[in-house]
């Protein structure tokens, strides 16, 4: 009985565990330009996504900032304050990344495949995007924020 209870504390704090390593993404994160901030949280099913929450210049000419170098013309006038930025993330537990997601560059109307891991410091998140295989393409630095 008491090897049943041991194991059972072993599981829960385990669980306990897995859940806080998977979480560690959530937040608000200051973007590698300093010029916008994007809130990462988790939905019902599981998956972590972004979305723009601060502008440093929210407004372009007296109006709010929209996204209009997106290539379908009909989503140019939705506005990039509220932006979903990461897309469809989910935590690999043996490599401790956040994989299979995308993100939306509203500065080149660009979507791309990506990943992000913490390497040693809690409060910079490592973001890449790529085309094809994640070896090729850009990676930047997010910086946690209040």
């Amino acid at each position: 009985m008491r090897k049943l209870f041991l194991l059972s504390l072993l599981v829960l704090f385990g669980a306990a565990s897995y859940a806080q390593d998977e979480n560690k993404v959530v937040g608000v994160w200051l973007t590698q330009d300093g010029d916008s901030k994007v809130t990462i949280s988790k939905d019902a099913k599981g998956k972590f996504n972004g979305q723009i929450t601060w502008l440093k210049e929210p407004l372009k000419d007296g109006k709010p900032k929209v996204d209009f170098n997106n290539p379908d013309t009909k989503l140019q006038s939705r506005p990039t304050m509220g932006l979903r930025l990461l897309e469809g993330f989910t935590y690999n537990k043996s490599n401790k990344e956040w994989v299979d997601g995308t993100i939306y560059d509203p500065k080149s109307g660009k979507t791309y495949k990506c990943y992000m891991w913490f390497e040693k410091d809690p409060n910079i998140l490592s973001v890449k995007g790529f085309i094809g295989f994640a070896i090729i393409g850009k990676e930047v630095q997010w910086t946690r924020s209040n």
